[in-house]
């Protein structure tokens, strides 16, 4: 590992269980050099104890990360790179003022890893109906299911409805082998694997048979009111603005809605507009409603994804920029 620079400050951090010591340094001290790439500091290893040498304000969100690692690995027994990728870019995120902000489910708990993610928890907490809004892999739809989960599971609400406009990417259902369950799951499937990640399978499974959990195409709330339900719309940007409004309207008493989408990646028609575009306009500002808008920055999932996300919109970007100089 690097040496101390010289002239800067230097931050010692001391662990008291070996274990756990090494699950926060991770094979081959390979998530502290992470840290060290990420923060320009230079992290030195003695035993359970490092000595972070580096700008004054990078070494102590050094010592912060590690310590936040350090209590993670003792609460979880393991530290995933996503966890010190996590706890870097939360760093400086605002204290919470409204408690734990983890969402506990059966089988796992999960915690923000943005900023944002932390925001939008709050939102889920606070709002009868929550947008979530931004690219894939910033776990809009997964905190989403995670929330409805937690939510049954301490008896706040007595169903969870799941829903997904059916038709994406010019496909039509009506070409699809088999009866209507088959021509419908694949576009449901994200939902259902949402569901296993937090309650055992068996449960799924019983509270599914049950009609406790409903998973079903957006054609199938038209005609409900749901009451005392927590009820999800994925994929929001692939609706109309008849199917929005269709939507938005089953809320029935003590009822939570999210809607979750993208707004820049739409499968309909050209010249069709998007729901999703029209809500955010005639519901902003409406009490009760909060919309939550990801960038980037909170994609959490592989770093390629990252990239992915930012070289469309960079293409995206450059394209219209280029529009006015055609017409």
């Amino acid at each position: 590992m690097s040496q101390e620079p010289p002239g800067q400050s230097v931050v010692t951090r001391e662990f008291e269980d070996n274990g756990v010591a090494r699950l926060l340094f991770g094979p081959h001290n390979a998530h502290l050099e992470r840290i060290e790439a990420r923060l320009g500091v230079a992290l030195d290893t003695r035993g359970n104890a490092v000595t972070i040498s580096g700008a004054p304000d990078l070494a102590q969100d050094a010592g912060t990360i590690l310590d936040t690692l350090y209590d993670l690995a003792r609460r979880q027994g393991h530290i995933e790179t996503a966890d010190v990728d996590s706890a870097l870019r939360m760093v400086h995120a605002e204290p919470n003022p409204t408690g734990d902000l983890v969402i506990r489910t059966r089988k796992r708990h999960i915690a923000p890893r943005t900023p944002t993610q932390a925001d939008y928890i709050r939102a889920l907490d606070q709002a009868p109906l929550t947008f979530g809004l931004g690219p894939a892999g910033t776990g809009k739809t997964y905190l989403a299911v995670a929330k409805a989960v937690a939510m049954m599971v301490a008896g706040e609400v007595d169903r969870i409805i799941l829903s997904r406009p059916a038709v994406e990417a010019g496909e039509r259902l009506g070409f699809l082998p088999g009866d209507l369950k088959d021509k419908v799951d694949p576009y449901l499937r994200p939902l259902y694997d949402a569901l296993y990640d937090m309650l055992p399978g068996d449960q799924v499974v019983k509270k599914l048979q049950a009609g406790e959990i409903e998973v079903a195409p957006l054609a199938f709330m038209r005609g409900r009111t749901l009451a005392n339900s927590f009820i999800i719309l994925d994929e929001a940007q692939n609706t109309t603005a008849m199917q929005m409004k269709m939507f938005l309207t089953r809320m029935g008493e003590h009822s939570r809605m999210a809607v979750t989408g993208d707004p820049s990646q739409t499968d309909l028609p050209p010249g069709t507009r998007s729901g999703l575009s029209e809500a955010m306009e005639v519901l902003n500002g409406m009490e009760g409603v909060r919309f939550v808008r990801f960038t980037d920055k909170d994609v959490v999932r592989h770093d390629l994804v990252t990239r992915i996300v930012r070289a469309y919109d960079r293409v995206e970007r450059e394209r219209k920029a280029k529009e006015p100089e055609r017409s």
